[in-house]
């Protein structure tokens, strides 16, 4: 499975720590984010991240900055991309269950055990396929494309 990773400077410390941990497991880890902490945009490297999910030259994509909003909202703006930023595992369980999102986003405070138990829950989740949850992800499929 291929993991794409972004991050402004803000999230350079986490990415890290995850690129790290997610290789230990045997996760093959692509870096879209700065490797330095000098102030960078991140809507740079979320579109980058977007395009790789949409491109299908990853799998799953995680995304990091500061409060982890700015990153989600830009990452979202790539159309086929559904991100969501989460904070805990439960959130992370259901946005994939219920969204089957494509993109986790986090700020730079998470700690990195609960952001690597939140990438494990988000990766590892299936979505449910149920219905209503399709039916939904398909209006705003049908409002992007016609918008």
């Amino acid at each position: 499975m291929k993991i794409g990773i972004a991050n402004d400077h803000r999230g350079l410390n986490l990415k890290n720590y995850l690129k790290e941990e997610l290789t230990k497991l045997g996760y093959e880890v692509i870096n879209y984010g700065t490797d330095t902490e000098d102030s960078v945009d991140y809507p740079d490297y979320a579109f980058k991240l977007g395009e790789s999910i949409v491109n299908k030259d990853i799998d799953y994509g995680i995304a990091i900055c500061g409060s982890g909003i700015g990153i989600s909202i830009a990452c979202n703006k790539v159309k086929g991309v559904r991100c969501a930023k989460v904070s805990n595992i439960e959130e992370a369980k259901y946005t994939r269950e219920d969204n089957n999102s494509n993109i986790v986003a986090f700020g730079e405070k998470t700690t990195n055990e609960d952001a690597l138990e939140i990438v494990k829950t988000f990766i590892n989740t299936p979505f449910s396929n149920l219905d209503k949850h399709i039916n939904r992800i398909n209006k705003i499929t049908n409002y992007e494309e016609n918008k």
